[in-house]
């Protein structure tokens, strides 16, 4: 009997059928939310998420029930500009090693436990701080929490990028940004309800503040656990062993000109930094003006906080994890195209909603299928960063002049949406966030004929 009549003789099991082969890979996509890494990256996420609105929009509301000027009160805003400015120290967090955490928990891990302790002491130092009396303190405060808070990020994305399996980074994507508007959450309506709470047992309105702050404090041992219980990612012991023997300074220089060079010296470098700046430009348009429109067209703040922060959280919880799944399931290319066609597209709900008046079943509809689509748009974007950063000499560095550049469409581009919806009017204007969309698109196209998404390895494409 020849080797091919002996392989034709072996009786072939039969395959299952389709609907239960359909079965098991729906399933397969989902227990991959169970992975060990899966789970420590969704922890990090509601860590990160958590100080964010804290020295926010949380901040905003103290500082107004304590009586502080309308023109102090605006200046508060500056707080986030660590955020903005964060790819500068980022640096200092690839080349720099913590004394004894560093050598104990490993480089990533080490800095995460200094950077969640250092969060931890600003938060309460912001708590001991008066705004009626000293307004300048509690912004100095309110800066230490951004600055701790924008650092612990970077070192949050380089983790995450470097801990995850290529199988599981979308779903540590779609886990991160679920667990990070959750903390969010936590740090705004927790808090003002502890506020409400501790008032209600019989504390001053500024004590009641203070206790609700240290609580939020406490939350951070929630990331310090989550670390300690980690397991150094690979990638970063391998780069470690690589530079271990090189003196502090030259470490810090190398990643910092590293991360640049190597990054500008790839193909169409420009335009990718330019399209990084402008994907999620037409969710941000929107939404600079989404709050002034639902006030304007008739609703209340009750309407607001019910639905926008309700119904919006739990489609955005919905999104994400779809989004992560579509990142399992299609190439990155395709669903660049799927969120950037989404979240341009679910804008024009709220055209629809300025056309039929305040009628609350319709704020439901039109929230839900923007922060659903946004989302999306929001899991499939960290997932393009992700691939871009492939390094571990300066994965940090890298990812934070990305989102760095990022929040320069989020923040200022976003900045003259009032002029123009002051000028068309709302239902024109949702229609104008859309267009917004269309040089993002553009740039799409020439990435997509110059083969750009052919050299990311990080994502199946």
């Amino acid at each position: 009997m020849t080797a091919p009549d002996a392989v034709s003789a072996t009786p072939t099991p039969p395959a299952p059928p389709v609907d239960a082969a359909g079965r098991d890979g729906f399933w397969k996509a989902w227990l991959v939310y169970l992975q060990p890494r899966v789970l420590v990256v969704m922890f990090l996420g509601f860590s990160s998420g958590l100080p964010l609105a804290l020295s926010g929009s949380t901040l905003l509301v103290w500082v107004s029930e304590s009586g502080v000027s309308l023109g102090t009160i605006g200046l508060f805003t500056l707080v986030g500009t660590p955020y903005t400015l964060k790819f500068l120290w980022a640096p200092l967090v690839d080349g720099l090693r913590i004394p004894l955490l560093s050598r104990w928990l490993g480089r990533r891990r080490g800095w995460l436990v200094f950077t969640q302790l250092l969060l931890m002491a600003a938060i309460l130092a912001l708590a001991l701080t008066d705004p009626a009396r000293s307004p300048f303190f509690v912004a100095l405060g309110a800066l230490l929490v951004a600055t701790a808070s924008a650092t612990q990020d970077i070192v949050v994305d380089a983790f995450r990028v470097e801990s995850l399996d290529e199988s599981e980074q979308a779903a540590g994507m779609a886990s991160y940004v679920a667990a990070y508007r959750i903390g969010m959450v936590a740090s705004t309506a927790g808090a003002l309800f502890l506020v409400t709470g501790f008032e209600y047992l019989g504390l001053v309105r500024l004590h009641a503040w203070m206790a609700s702050l240290a609580v939020m404090a406490a939350l951070v041992s929630i990331g310090i656990v989550t670390v300690l219980l980690s397991r150094e990612p690979d990638q970063s012991g391998q780069a470690e062993a690589a530079t271990g023997n090189k003196q502090s300074v030259r470490r810090v220089a190398e990643a910092a000109i590293g991360a640049f060079s190597e990054f500008l010296n790839r193909r169409d470098a420009i335009v990718v930094l330019i399209f990084v700046m402008l994907f999620k430009f037409t969710d941000a348009f929107a939404g600079a003006m989404t709050v002034p429109f639902i006030i304007d067209v008739g609703f209340t703040r009750n309407d607001y906080a019910i639905i926008v922060k309700g119904v919006g959280l739990a489609a955005t919880l919905i999104g994400g994890f779809a989004g992560g799944y579509l990142a399992r399931a299609w190439p990155l290319l395709a669903c660049l195209w799927i969120g950037g066609l989404l979240q341009a597209i679910s804008n024009l709900t709220f055209t629809w909603l300025a056309l039929i008046g305040p009628q609350q079943w319709a704020l439901t509809v039109a929230v839900s299928v923007e922060q659903f689509t946004g989302a999306i748009g929001t899991v499939i974007f960290v997932a393009y960063l992700s691939a871009l950063c492939n390094n571990p000499l300066h994965t940090a560095t890298q990812y934070a002049l990305l989102t760095a550049l990022a929040s320069v469409g989020r923040i200022y581009l976003s900045a003259g949406a009032g002029y123009v919806a002051q000028a068309t009017g709302w239902p024109l204007f949702f229609v104008v966030s859309v267009l917004v969309a269309i040089p993002s698109l553009l740039l799409l196209i020439w990435l997509q004929q110059r083969g750009h998404f052919k050299t990311l390895g990080a994502m199946k494409n």
